[in-house]
């Protein structure tokens, strides 16, 4: 494979790197704010998994055959757009997802969910590298990843939110899960999810939600990304790690996958008006 790719090649909106062999670098950039839709999804972060996977595997079987203990180290970092330190990712696409009812009631079985199933079990140590405003669907992404490593704030704001009940989303029920799986504590939970806090850098490293600050732009964070998932990248070796989170995430999994429809605030309170 040659680096980087540029994913979709019409219009790219994602850029893999390979800056080290045992490091990949996926950039998020579509638009300014790298909002999540279907073909962000389907057409860029799914293939980029593919080819890292691909790559890493590889090695990994050449390591293994020759008892190479050091050929099978691998991480990935995930960024927002490099060149501007504002945002991660802003979320969801909304309006884009809801315009086409068809997609609309796809979009979170067959393409979010799969994704988010994917990311929480990936087989090399997975970090996101929390380069400004992280917000709804953005955060569980972050969540999903192993690690997460943010600016801490001291020259720009920077957010992590989940906004959904500022306007009156539901969540799909992989989300929930996937808090309740790496947010253990009750009190933090109601704060992410009934009171849809922008918790400040400060706040969510206090908080759990993210592991390590870093003062700096965009590429102080990538740096101290890339050294975290550098000093964790043995443990993919063994072949394990991805095994393993499959069973410690067994209950966000299989939430994940029972999603059918994004329940919306209208048909709860029809379902309520028929029950009561």
């Amino acid at each position: 494979m040659s680096y980087p790719v540029s994913l979709p090649s019409n219009n790219p909106i994602i850029t893999l790197t390979h800056p080290t062999p045992i490091v990949w670098v996926l950039e998020l950039h579509n638009g300014q704010d790298s909002r999540i839709n279907a073909t962000l999804i389907d057409k860029a972060l799914q293939p980029a998994l593919n080819i890292v996977e691909r790559d890493w595997r590889e090695r990994w079987r050449t390591a293994r055959n020759t008892k190479d203990k050091e050929g099978g180290r691998g991480t990935l970092v995930i960024v927002g757009k490099r060149g501007q330190n504002k945002f991660f990712s802003n979320g969801l696409e909304l309006d884009k997802i809801m315009s086409d009812p068809h997609s609309a009631r796809i979009f979170t079985p067959l393409i979010q969910n799969p994704f988010l199933r994917r990311l929480l079990t990936f087989p090399i140590p997975t970090v996101a590298a929390i380069n400004g405003h992280c917000f709804a669907a953005a955060m569980i992404v972050a969540l999903c990843c192993d690690y997460r490593v943010m600016t801490d704030g001291s020259s720009r704001n920077a957010w992590m939110c989940m906004s959904e009940i500022h306007f009156g989303a539901a969540y799909p029920i992989s989300f929930a899960a996937i808090i309740r799986a790496k947010v253990p504590d009750p009190r933090t939970q109601r704060k992410v999810a009934l009171e849809g806090h922008r918790f400040t850098p400060p706040e969510a490293f206090e908080a759990g939600l993210v592991d390590y600050l870093v003062k700096g732009d965009t590429e102080a964070v990538i740096a101290k990304a890339q050294a975290v998932g550098e000093s964790v990248a043995h443990l993919a070796v063994a072949g394990a790690w991805g095994v393993i989170k499959r069973d410690l995430y067994r209950d966000a999994l299989e939430a994940a996958a029972r999603d059918d429809l994004l329940q919306t605030i209208d048909s709860d309170d029809a379902a309520a008006k028929a029950r009561l």
